[in-house]
């Protein structure tokens, strides 16, 4: 195993984590955003106000997108799974042996 392949797997592994993070933190930046323009023309100055306005589009969110993220990331496991022989330095063979 070299230096790149590891920079490789880190450098999916972030990128793997923003994709299933970002819908839900920028359904909770923009609802948020809302309650708080709502907050400041209507004078309510209540700190709970925005918790479940956000609870309830982040829960949406991951409900709607559930499936793709549940794709994405069984996708990325199983390429980290099929990357192990390659990783310790074996090579595989059709025939099922293993060649060190």
């Amino acid at each position: 195993m070299n230096s790149g392949t590891v920079m490789e797997i880190g450098r999916q592994a972030i990128e793997v984590a923003l994709m299933l993070a970002g819908p839900m933190l920028l359904t909770a930046l923009a609802v948020g955003l809302l309650v708080s323009i709502f907050q400041a023309a209507t004078q309510i100055n209540e700190a709970t106000l925005s918790f479940i306005p956000k609870l309830v589009a982040v829960f949406l969110v991951l409900t709607l997108a559930g499936s793709w993220m549940l794709s994405v990331i069984v996708g990325f496991m199983r390429h980290l799974l099929e990357l192990i022989p390659e990783v310790i330095g074996w090579n595989v063979l059709g025939s099922g042996v293993f060649m060190v």
